[in-house]
């Protein structure tokens, strides 16, 4: 008597790309750009004794808790508050995305109907390796707004420069996943490799260049541009494939009847 036939294991699947699941992740990351509203906000109410300057003006500044000298820099904000509450929400839509988005949809790039090989352990570990990176971004970002850089405390620092390291990688790793499945992904490369070199320059020169308000923007604004465009390819995608199904589902229904 023959032995019964055993299943063969799939070696290929197909990434659910339009589940809720995905669609929140994506709006979540999206979200990051709130961040340049409430900047530009915050930067107009600046109480000091000069406007601010974005050229020299250090972005935590924006989010320091009382005025007066700190670091030889005249600072006063009063609508720090909002300056804080938008680190905070930044880092949080990183975070849910960082969750939210599997790494089946982030290695095909949210592309429907696309099957692809868990035996190739190489995307995996690197799709994988962008959700761990974009949470270590959002965790940053999150103690950047909870410990304001005037309380004294290094957790400031540690959680800005997080941000623009774990940031920087991510995009730089997601453009290299993304390549031939779409031409966001270049995008994503210069974006992650601006940030990466400005803040090993800042790094290198310990901010002591004529504009550092300049140096730390193009260390922290191509992370949230660049995921924001992430969050932005992932969200059109799901969206579309979303709307396919419905319309597949209200055709076959009208068929039925």
């Amino acid at each position: 008597m023959s032995p019964a036939p055993t299943a063969t294991p799939a070696t290929a699947v197909t990434p659910n790309v339009a589940s809720t699941r995905q669609y929140i992740g994506a709006w979540a990351v999206l979200s990051v750009l709130q961040y340049f509203a409430a900047e530009a906000a915050v930067a107009m109410a600046w109480a000091g004794p000069r406007p601010y300057d974005l050229r020299t003006g250090y972005i935590s500044d924006l989010g320091a808790l009382h005025c007066g000298i700190y670091s030889g820099r005249d600072v006063c904000s009063p609508l720090n508050w909002l300056m804080n509450a938008s680190f905070v929400v930044q880092g949080l839509g990183l975070l849910v995305g960082a969750v939210l988005l599997t790494s089946g949809l982030l290695r095909v790039a949210a592309r429907p109907g696309t099957r692809v090989d868990w035996r190739r352990r190489e995307p995996w570990l690197a799709a994988s390796a962008v959700r761990l990176l974009t949470g270590a971004a959002g965790a940053g970002t999150v103690v950047v707004g909870l410990v304001p850089e005037d309380t004294g405390s290094p957790w400031h620092y540690a959680g800005a420069i997080t941000y623009f390291i774990s940031g920087g990688l991510a995009l730089l790793v997601l453009g290299v996943l993304w390549l031939r499945k779409t031409g966001m992904a270049w995008f994503l490369l210069v974006c992650g490799g601006v940030s990466l070199a400005a803040t090993a320059t800042g790094g290198l020169t310990r901010m002591g260049v004529p504009e550092p308000g300049t140096l730390e923007r193009l260390m922290g604004y191509p992370v949230t541009v660049g995921m924001a465009a992430a969050g932005l390819v992932i969200a059109q995608r799901v969206h579309r494939h979303r709307m396919q199904r419905r319309a597949e589902a209200a055709a076959a229904k009208a068929t039925a009847v």
